[in-house]
């Protein structure tokens, strides 16, 4: 039965592959294999690596050893506990991030979702629970889907972690933040999330992975990160599949 299963799931891909040739999920040159990128984006993609701040993930030109922090997580601690992040807000990372989120390109969310797990790495595996920065409804009404819960959603099922895509919500309608100054930003969000009725138990004395595509300013997942606080969350930790440096 395991092996006629394991066969009709090979079948399948086959059959998809002949139909839809793998190819680049960036540029689509072919590959030989789908889901991933072929090795020029690869090569050009800016990822965050160590040496970097323990809490603002900012990357330090040199190491400089283990719990060093960044003048800016000394000088304005953040809200939420750490922040981590796959790439830098350019180049075929920024294009990955516009597909999914502008381009309905949902098939891109299981691969971004696997570099997240690994840009997560101890703190997503000792994590209670992910979830997602939530849409307005109205906002999800007129886009169809939240690119964060996706990329959520597959980071919890890799992760083997309860996804709560339900217990964070955001009740104020908000500006796009595109274009606005931090301290706009900042303004826009300010008593934009509630814990939703009955779910408190879901945040109290819990390890949270806040999940987000892309970390600008920080307002928003700083809005989020007091209510969970303030629900008793323990820890919060922002992952994000990119980040303006």
């Amino acid at each position: 039965m395991g092996f006629g299963l394991r066969g009709l799931a090979g079948a399948g891909r086959l059959l998809r592959d002949l139909v839809y040739p793998p190819a680049c999920a960036a540029c689509g040159i072919g590959t030989h294999k789908s889901g991933g990128l072929c090795s020029a984006c690869w090569g050009s993609v800016e990822f965050i690596e160590r040496p970097y701040c323990e809490v603002l993930g900012l990357p330090f030109s040199h190491d400089l050893g283990p719990g060093i922090l960044s003048p800016e997580a000394i000088a304005n601690p953040p809200e939420f506990d750490r922040l981590r992040s796959v790439a830098r807000h350019e180049g075929i990372a920024r294009d990955l991030v516009h597909a999914l989120k502008y381009r309905d390109r949902l098939d891109l969310a299981p691969m971004m979702a696997t570099w997240m797990m690994r840009a997560g790495g101890e703190a997503l595996r000792e994590s209670d629970v992910v979830m997602p920065v939530p849409l307005h409804r109205w906002r999800l009404l007129s886009r169809k889907f939240n690119q964060s819960a996706e990329l959520a959603r597959h980071l919890a099922r890799l992760a083997g972690k309860p996804y709560l895509p339900a217990t964070l919500l955001r009740r104020k309608r908000t500006h796009q933040q595109v274009g606005l100054s931090a301290t706009a930003r900042q303004e826009n969000v300010r008593g934009a999330f509630a814990i939703a009725e009955g779910r408190e138990a879901d945040v109290f004395g819990r390890r949270v992975v806040l999940v987000d595509d892309v970390y600008t300013t920080g307002a928003t997942v700083a809005a989020a990160t007091r209510v969970l606080k303030r629900a008793g969350a323990s820890e919060v930790t922002v992952l994000t599949f990119a980040r303006a440096l």
